[in-house]
C-alpha cells in the first residue's frame, strides 16, 4: 500500500466538512428571497423547486452535453486498453453500471463526466487523446469515475439550481421595491434599505458559493481517484499537462502571475495547487516537477474514431 494511504482520511473529512458547510450556505442564502417574498411559504416554494430539479436533472442535461459536444459513443474495440483501465476502475469503485466511454471530437484538452454512477460514462476529447500518455489518461478516467460515484453531476446541477432561483427571487423583490417607490416619494413608507442591500448582495455570493462548491468536488475527485489507483504521480503528472496549454491565456492576458482574486471566479481549483496537493499524497516535496511522459505514437489508445451523433440520438437514445 503506498504512502498516500494514511493521508487520505483527514483530507476526505476535511472536503466533506468544506462541502457540507457551501450546501448549507447556499440553501441559507437561497431562503432570503423567499422568505422576503412569501415568508415561510416562499422558502418551502424554494426548496421544493430544487428538489425537483435534483430529480430531473438525471434524465435529459447528460444527453444535452452529449449532443452539445457532437460526441460519438466509443466502443471496446475501438479503445481496447482504455476499456481496459476504465473496468479496473468501475471494479475498485464499486460501480456496477457498464464503463462507457464518448469520443469528442473537439481540439480541446478535457474529459468530463456525464450521468451517474447508474446510467453514465466518461467523454474524452480528441486534443486529449492526442497528448496524454495511457498513465495520464489512467488518471484523468479516475478523476471522472469518482465524479460518478459521488453523483457530482448531480450535485452541481442542484447548487446551479439554486443560484438560479436566488438570482430570480432577488430580481422579483428588487422588482417589487421598484414598485414601491412611488409610495416612498410620498412619504407613506420608509425606503427598506436593509432588504434592498441584502437582496443585492445574496446573486453574488450564491454564484461564490456555487464555484467554492465545484472547486471542492474537483479535490475530492483528485483525492478518490488517488484512491483508486494509488499513483498520485499519474494524475500529477496529467494536470502538469494541462497547465501547460491551458494556462496560455491566462498568461498572455495577466502575465506569469495570474491575480489571486482570480482564483474565487473559477470552476476549477489552481492546477499547480492541486499538483502540490497530489505529490503530497505520494510523500514527493511539493515543488518537485511531475513527470513528463510523452504518448507513445507506436501505441495508439484509441484504434479508430467513431462518428458524431446528432442531438436527435441522444434525445432519444436510452443506454
Amino acid at each position: 500500500m503506498p504512502r498516500a494511504a494514511p493521508s487520505l482520511l483527514p483530507n476526505r473529512l476535511k472536503n466533506a466538512l468544506q462541502h457540507l458547510l457551501i450546501l448549507a450556505g447556499l440553501a441559507l442564502v437561497l431562503a432570503v428571497p423567499g422568505y422576503l417574498l412569501a415568508g415561510l411559504f416562499g422558502v418551502i416554494w424554494c426548496f421544493a423547486l430544487v428538489a425537483l430539479t435534483l430529480y430531473l436533472s438525471g434524465r435529459v442535461p447528460a444527453r444535452v452535453v452529449l449532443a452539445n459536444a457532437s460526441a460519438g459513443l466509443l466502443r471496446r474495440h475501438q479503445a481496447p486498453e482504455l476499456y481496459r483501465v476504465l473496468d479496473a476502475l468501475y471494479r475498485h469503485a464499486g460501480l456496477t453500471a457498464e464503463p462507457l466511454l464518448f469520443y469528442s471530437p473537439s481540439p480541446g484538452l478535457n474529459a468530463f463526466a456525464v450521468g451517474d454512477r447508474h446510467d453514465g460514462g466518461i467523454a474524452i476529447t480528441e486534443g486529449l487523446i492526442r497528448t496524454l500518455n495511457l498513465r495520464q489518461l489512467g488518471g484523468v478516467l479516475a478523476h471522472e469515475v469518482s465524479h460518478l460515484r459521488h453523483g457530482d453531476t448531480r450535485v452541481m446541477s442542484m447548487a446551479a439550481t439554486m443560484t438560479r432561483l436566488t438570482i430570480w427571487g432577488a430580481f422579483l423583490v428588487q422588482l417589487g421595491l421598484v414598485m414601491m417607490l412611488p409610495l416612498v416619494m410620498a412619504g407613506e413608507i420608509d425606503m427598506p434599505w436593509r432588504e434592498l442591500l441584502v437582496v443585492g448582495l445574496t446573486p453574488t455570493l450564491s454564484t461564490l458559493l456555487q464555484l467554492a462548491l465545484s472547486r471542492n468536488r474537483e479535490y475530492t475527485a483528485d483525492l478518490e481517484a488517488v484512491a483508486l489507483t494509488h499513483d498520485p504521480r499519474g494524475l500529477a503528472s496529467a494536470l502538469a499537462v494541462l497547465e501547460r496549454h491551458d494556462s496560455l491565456w491566462l498568461t498572455a492576458i495577466f502575465g506569469r502571475q495570474p491575480p489571486t482574486w482570480l482564483r474565487y471566479l473559477q470552476t476549477h481549483p489552481p492546477t499547480r495547487e492541486r499538483i502540490r496537493r497530489l505529490l503530497a499524497l505520494d510523500g514527493t516535496a511539493a515543488d518537485s516537477p511531475a513527470p513528463r511522459r510523452e504518448p507513445s505514437p507506436e501505441a495508439p489508445v484509441v484504434i479508430s474514431r467513431p462518428d458524431a451523433q446528432g442531438r436527435r440520438y441522444w434525445i432519444l437514445r436510452r443506454r
